[in-house]
């Protein structure tokens, strides 16, 4: 059985590249338009499709790679210590998984806003969301205004509570 240093530093490796993935991701996806290039040109759509579909196959391929870890790591362990960390390294690593399923919703929503050509406009508003924008967060729905309006919306909601 591994000890739990070792496990600890699966799971943290884990991490670790779940991190740099999304680093990686958002560094190596620079657009520049043309000058005069029209907003949300076919080039740009290009660019954007292949940018989601990339991230969604790092994600689908991390999920794969999750699945073998849980699957080969369900050794008993006759250490309660032991058997406590590996559960909650398990449940982190499958909370982690969680928000990235919901994540590949979230980019095929955005592929399917590329299909109908409603992409890089806010679902609000109707202006543009902006290319940096878009490359920090390819999944925006909303520009960067209607997002802080439903964002303090939000909080006055909570805080009411």
């Amino acid at each position: 059985m591994k000890c739990s240093a070792t496990m600890r530093r699966q799971f943290s490796e884990t991490t670790h590249r779940s991190v740099k993935m999304a680093k990686e991701f958002k560094a190596k996806n620079q657009y520049t338009p043309k000058k005069d290039e029209e907003y949300m040109s076919e080039a740009q759509l290009a660019h954007f499709t292949r940018l989601l579909t990339d991230w969604k196959n790092e994600i689908v391929t991390d999920s794969d790679r999750t699945k073998e870890h849980l699957r080969d790591d369900r050794a008993p362990t006759a250490d309660l210590n032991d058997r406590a960390t590996q559960e909650e390294e398990f449940s982190l690593e499958l909370r982690t998984r969680d928000r990235e399923r919901k994540l590949l919703h979230k980019i095929d929503s955005a592929l399917d806003r590329i299909a109908r050509k409603d992409f890089g406009w806010c679902e609000k508003c109707g202006e543009e969301i902006g290319i940096r924008r878009l490359e920090a967060r390819p999944t925006a729905e909303l520009c960067i205004d209607c997002k802080e309006i439903a964002e303090r919306q939000e909080r006055n909601f909570h805080d009411a509570r």
